[in-house]
């Protein structure tokens, strides 16, 4: 159906306007025209926007804020001594462009994205932009981000550029400019689908029915285009990220679960016979195409940078003898050099016949004497920064913007130094960026902007992403855009005058393969993580029950020193202080260690289970940095025992039953039993008048079993037959070693004879010796050598599957 755009004009509540068009008069708008009223393309939004009172407008914004806690969406804040994890600064207010001018920027970055791909193939082929003078050789010859070894790397017939992204900003005149050529692993796509779904929880009603582009389709596409370069080959198809410490984690994690690839650490990775191969828990198989999202020095180092510890020897070796295939060409990086961009009007005339249709901004590279003297006589309008980084120089803390020097004697400086140093340096025009609305105090205020663009390879050619996020200044200051320096990032919007379609990943591919879930492949480094986060909660849920066992007795009147708490402390909590904060550490400390686990493999751990066990580890942290009542404490570890077991339940209950199901499963089993044996071996040791049996039952959470079967005061034979050997018992020793027995055996073996694993009869061995037992023959020894085998279990599953 048809619709036509509004014409400008003023809302009929036109307060937000004005105070906004006041703040706004000397810059270039992106929601208002040079008349002060709205463009035609917001018109619809705002009004919107002014139908909504400013408490409606917060719960709206808290609601998009919620989601992307949730989803685990943040991103890391450095200094000069660590770095933490902050909440995502979604800015609330849309940039919104039409889809007229959409395809006019569209046009202008395809024909730069073709541009590129011609320069990157002559930088590792036959070079000729150097030998026919259109490029300094210094510029290759002196890069860091130019990688020898990958010389000649590029076959022929094949695409070295694949996706990339772009940064643009419109100027003073109204006109797009790239400010940024991003290559190499742009944080784009991931987070702007992140983006968009947390917008859609702000303005659900007026996202729904609005005309706005979606971006599902755009990674259908991109998906395809893996397939395809990926080919027949039987081998997988993986992210290769740098692992949680690095910023954009959460974007390649989020971005393998939606595209179905494989996430990758470089630990994971082998080299073997010119192979590229993945650790799995079924041994070494193959990698045929990566998407690597290293800097491309890291990729390997045996090749490139030899203290890389990101990357997999031998990979570059792999790429040559065509065994592995890459998104982009590893060395591909050297096109967002800064100098370079100095140099592209020319190549682009050449090449083309005629100027780019979306020009970079004005660059000058200080190692030839005409452009040198350029920025020397033009210092007021120029940033000066280094020629061979690859970090836009607006983003740069080191950037010199040399206008905002007011003492004149800076001239001379200038001069000498790029006289002497000119190869090494770049001017680049500073230029004002167009501002956009930000919601801030109740009110809406202007912040300079730019937008970052995604685009990939489709069977049809270069697709541009409908869309991207907006990164916007903290302030005034356009070089503030960074969310290091405060900066916030808003979902951009491309609306059409017509029905856009609504695509949807869940659409079958053409090339879709069907494999079985139960044993896709899981590397040895998920499966690691996935084993320990079953054992670190279950870790911490015992000494949750041993605080709440010691403190119900000293809330009864028990005396630090009596019997029973002194039991617990010394025999099953290794002497701990007798004071509330120092047990509590005893299960904060293994909660924090499980959610480190949990955020390596955050591509596998469903977002509720995420967000379950964030809650978990700030009350237990909260309750560790409390003066808490003493007759509180109970109710307090109870709260946190209900959330422990409600975390359980969630994970088991709702994780598809995999191999990685499996490896949580026999984390939690193992070290359950295990905690069971020291805890039955005290309490058989104890005099049977000390109360010890009962805490047994007690921290087994089987008093009530065992009044409904045994009917009887606890003794040595009904605790032990209970809590040792029913097999129906979920806190017994043998059910989870039987349990334990059946996921092991469902494993996948590395193996193809009919031999049972080394590991399969190990469990074996300890089941029987449990299921053939009596209580009578479960003495202190025997559990202290049953907790023993359990960890020989242990060691023999994690050198078989998971080393």
């Amino acid at each position: 159906m048809q619709t036509s755009q509004p014409s400008a004009h003023r809302p009929k509540d036109h307060s937000l306007l004005e105070a906004y068009a006041v703040q706004n008069m000397a810059s270039n708008d992106e929601m208002l025209a040079p008349d002060g009223t709205i463009k035609p393309v917001w018109a619809p939004f705002f009004e919107h926007l002014c139908g909504l009172s400013p408490e409606e407008l917060g719960l709206r914004f808290s609601r998009g804020d919620q989601y992307l806690r949730d989803a685990g969406v943040l991103f890391r804040q450095y200094d000069e001594t660590l770095s933490t994890e902050r909440e995502w600064p979604l800015s609330h207010i849309p940039v919104i462009i039409g889809d007229d001018e959409w395809q006019i920027i569209s046009k202008g970055l395809i024909e730069r994205a073709d541009l590129l791909e011609y320069v990157l193939r002559d930088f590792y082929g036959d070079n000729s932009l150097v030998t026919s003078g259109q490029l300094p050789a210094k510029l290759l010859s002196q890069n860091p981000a130019w990688l020898r070894p990958m010389v000649g790397a590029g076959k022929q017939g094949t695409h070295l550029l694949n996706t990339l992204s772009f940064e643009i900003g419109r100027g003073p005149d109204g006109k797009w400019w790239v400010i940024s050529d991003l290559i190499e692993a742009p944080s784009t796509v991931g987070f702007a689908v992140e983006n968009r779904i947390a917008m859609g929880r702000v303005f659900p009603n007026f996202f729904a029915g609005a005309n706005i582009h979606r971006l599902a389709g755009y990674f259908q596409g991109f998906q395809q285009r893996l397939m395809d370069i990926k080919g027949r080959s039987s081998g997988e198809v993986a992210l290769l990220s740098p692992g949680p410490m690095n910023q954009n984690y959460a974007e390649h994690s989020y971005m393998a679960r939606y595209l179905g690839l494989l996430l990758v650490e470089g630990e994971d990775l082998i080299v073997q016979d010119g192979k590229a191969m993945v650790r799995t828990v079924a041994g070494l198989k193959p990698i045929s195409l990566l998407w690597n999202r290293l800097p491309s020095s890291m990729f390997d180092p045996l090749e490139l940078d030899s203290e890389s510890m990101l990357g997999a020897a031998g990979l570059v070796e792999a790429i040559r003898s065509g065994a592995l295939k890459t998104v982009n060409m590893v060395g591909a990086g050297v096109l967002e050099t800064r100098a370079l961009m100095a140099f592209l009007p020319k190549i682009s005339s050449a090449r083309l016949g005629r100027k780019l249709a979306l020009p970079n901004i004005a660059t000058w590279w200080c190692g030839q004497d005409s452009q040198r003297d350029h920025v020397i006589s033009n210092y007021a309008q120029m940033m000066v920064g280094d020629a061979f980084s690859t970090v836009p120089l607006m983003s740069d803390p080191h950037t010199t913007v040399m206008g905002e020097m007011a003492d004149g004697s800076h001239d001379q400086h200038l001069a000498d130094l790029l006289k002497s140093n000119g190869h090494n340096l770049v001017g680049q025009e500073a230029v004002t960026l167009s501002t956009t609305p930000v919601w801030h105090d109740g009110h809406l205020v202007p912040r300079p902007m730019c937008i970052r663009i995604s685009m990939g390879r489709t069977e049809d050619g270069w697709a541009v992403m409908p869309g991207g996020y907006a990164r916007i200044s903290a302030g005034d200051d356009a070089k503030a855009l960074a969310m290091q320096r405060g900066g916030k990032v808003a979902d951009v919007w491309v609306t059409s005058r017509t029905q856009v379609k609504t695509p949807s990943l869940l659409s079958t591919s053409k090339s879709t393969v069907t494999r079985s879930l139960t044993h896709a492949l899981l590397p040895s480094r998920a499966a690691d993580n996935l084993f320990w986060l079953g054992r670190y909660v279950e870790r911490s849920e015992q000494n949750m029950r041993l605080f709440r066992a010691y403190f119900a007795r000293i809330c009864d009147g028990a005396d630090h020193s009596d019997i029973i708490p002194a039991f617990i402390r010394d025999h099953l909590m290794d002497g701990v202080e007798p004071n509330a904060a120092a047990i509590a550490v005893r299960f904060g400390e293994p909660l924090g260690l499980a959610l480190q686990s949990a955020s390596r493999i955050s591509d596998r751990f469903s977002p509720d289970g995420m967000m379950a066990l964030r809650g978990l580890v700030m009350d237990a942290k909260a309750l560790e940095g409390q003066q808490v009542p003493l007759e509180d404490a109970p109710v307090q570890i109870s709260r946190l025992l209900r959330q422990v077991t409600g975390f359980a339940g969630l994970v088991h209950e709702n994780m598809y039953r995999s191999d990685g199901w499996r490896f949580l499963s026999i984390g939690t089993s193992l070290e359950r039993a295990a905690n069971m044996c020291d805890l039955l071996s005290a309490c058989l040791s104890a005099e049977p008048s000390s109360g010890a049996l009962d805490l047994a039952l007690e921290i087994g959470d089987s008093v009530v079993t065992h009044r409904t079967r045994f009917q009887i005061a606890a003794s040595v034979s009904s605790v032990t037959d209970l809590l040792a050997l029913d097999p129906n018992n979920p806190r017994a020793v043998r059910y989870h070693i039987t349990r334990c027995k059946a996921h092991i055996a469902n494993l996948p073996s590395q193996h193809h004879d009919h031999h049972m694993s080394h590991v399969a009869r190990q469990i074996l061995l300890l089941e029987t010796q449990l299921a053939t037992g009596a209580p009578a023959d479960i003495s202190p020894e025997v559990l202290t050598q049953v907790k023993q085998d359990i960890w020989a279990v242990s060691d023999t599953l994690n050198s078989y599957h998971l080393a």
